[in-house]
């Protein structure tokens, strides 16, 4: 043996870096091992309504979680189809502001401003297909389906010119 080069109880992983090890001693993994356990068991169950049996599918708050859904769904849509000559971009930031605030609205419940539960958050995404949905088949059946608004794709570039207005180049610009 040279100088320096004691045995150790597990092969030499020397070069490697340590994402690449796989021999780490037992006494390393099993800890790890039990806060993974530990983490997942606590966000199972410490996250339970205190009213699970007070909270059905169809009660009224449901209701209300649809339709604020499905109305920010389909509004942001609306809103941002204007800028956009595909379509795919609306449906993304509709999907996002909805689904946004919903996952907002049971976060602040979670933290103690009311009652959390996972059946609001079904009904918010519910909501947010049902207002893109109608959305998209109102975009579909107004502006049709062509070369410069395809159903889902990015829009092929038209040969002719594009008139702009605004100030500069850099400055506000609107395309019609």
């Amino acid at each position: 043996m040279r100088p320096g080069s004691a045995r150790l109880p597990w092969p030499s992983t020397r070069g490697l870096v340590p994402a690449q090890r796989t021999d780490y001693p037992r006494r390393v993994r099993a800890p790890t091992k039990l806060l993974v356990y530990a983490l997942v068991a606590v966000t199972l169950f410490a996250a339970r309504p205190a009213r699970a049996a007070d909270d059905d599918w169809f009660g009224r708050d449901k209701a209300l979680h649809f339709s604020v859904s499905a109305i920010l769904a389909s509004g942001t849509y609306a809103v941002s189809a204007a800028f956009f000559d595909a379509r795919y971009p609306p449906l993304l930031l509709g999907a996002g502001v909805s689904l946004g605030a919903g996952v907002g609205k049971e976060l602040a419940d979670l933290a103690g401003m009311g009652t959390p539960s996972w059946k609001d958050l079904a009904w918010d995404v519910i909501g947010t297909v049902a207002g893109l949905a109608v959305a998209y088949g109102l975009d579909l059946a107004i502006r049709g389906v062509s070369r410069e608004h395809p159903a889902l794709g990015l829009p092929e570039t038209s040969t002719r010119p594009t008139r702009y207005l605004g100030p500069s180049p850099g400055g506000l610009v609107l395309r019609f």
